[in-house]
């Protein structure tokens, strides 16, 4: 007579084989992750991806170098944009590496990532403040006011003083020289404004603004005093000079105005010092990284016998 198992023992010997089978699907899996096979390729992807990193960074750093030396708006907001396309490549590749190493890998490398990762972060931070200087372009635009409808303000201003100096060759000394004066005044006052522009100390651009502000006085002193003489009141070319050297003096202002910004200067300056270094400490990191993920053992994937003896048979 044949007894049938029970319920219970049924259950039991379904649940073992289960877990049984469970746990041969694990070593399985664990066994093809450790294949060398699988080793080798995850680790030709650790180094392409750290090889991308250094290749993305050092887009990004180009680009930002010709956001700074760009001329115009335009293209300072393209090479900006450019610069933030590749530093966001570079953060991407570095999370999706930071991924992988958080599997199975040496503390060594777990470690060169972090201080990659600080770094970088570090490096973001002087990007962001220094693409946000370059766009703005405000000494190239004082360039751009100084050379152009200013010095035209300043060119009317002389030729109507010249002029008037010529019509006027017999008139008392006095007057000549209040005109000789206006235009030398306003000359020097001119050739400070580039050097304005340049200078990227505040105390320095304090002291240029001071004479400049003295030479504005002789040019208004002299002008106002021709001005109040009866028998000028009427000269066309002394009302020519006032009234250019007022615009003169407008365009002069908003000349400070952006100088005194100095974002070219400024983001030159930080390109070629912060950003630099920070430049150099980040590929220094990423150059370690690949040399200790290139250092790793490579597995040795054993021949099959079989195989071995049949090409071995087969040779002879």
């Amino acid at each position: 007579m044949k007894i049938k198992p029970a319920v219970s023992d049924s259950l039991r010997m379904g649940a073992g084989a289960a877990a049984m089978l469970v746990l041969v699907l694990v070593v399985l899996h664990y066994q093809s992750q450790r294949s060398p096979a699988r080793q080798i390729e995850l680790k030709a992807r650790k180094i392409d991806l750290v090889e991308r990193m250094r290749y993305s960074l050092a887009a990004a750093s180009e680009a930002e170098k010709s956001a700074v030396l760009a001329v115009t708006d335009q293209d300072s907001l393209a090479f900006a944009d450019q610069a933030r396309t590749a530093t966001a490549e570079v953060e991407h590749l570095r999370t999706t590496l930071g991924e992988i190493l958080s599997v199975r890998t040496g503390q060594n490398e777990k470690e060169l990532l972090s201080r990659f990762s600080e770094c970088f972060t570090e490096y973001q931070r002087i990007d962001h403040d220094l693409l946000g200087l370059a766009v703005r372009n405000t000494n190239i635009k004082a360039f751009a006011l100084a050379f152009g409808p200013a010095a035209e303000a300043a060119k009317e201003m002389d030729a109507a003083l010249s002029r008037f100096l010529a019509k006027h060759a017999t008139s008392p000394q006095k007057m000549l020289l209040l005109a000789a004066g206006a235009q030398a005044a306003a000359l020097r006052l001119e050739t400070r404004l580039a050097p304005h522009i340049a200078e990227q100390s505040d105390s320095r651009m304090d002291e240029m603004e001071a004479l400049m502000a003295k030479d504005d006085r002789e040019v208004h002193a002299a002008l106002d005093s021709l001005a109040a003489q009866p028998d000028l009141r009427a000269d066309s070319d002394l009302a020519t000079a006032r009234t250019s050297y007022a615009r003169f003096g407008e365009l002069r202002a908003q000349i400070l105005s952006l100088s005194r910004e100095n974002t070219n200067v400024r983001s030159l300056a930080i390109s070629l010092d912060q950003k630099r270094k920070a430049m150099a400490v980040c590929q220094d990191a990423l150059h370690a990284l690949q040399q200790e993920i290139a250092g790793e053992p490579t597995p040795y994937a054993p021949t099959n016998p079989r195989r071995l003896g049949a090409e071995s048979s087969a040779s002879r």
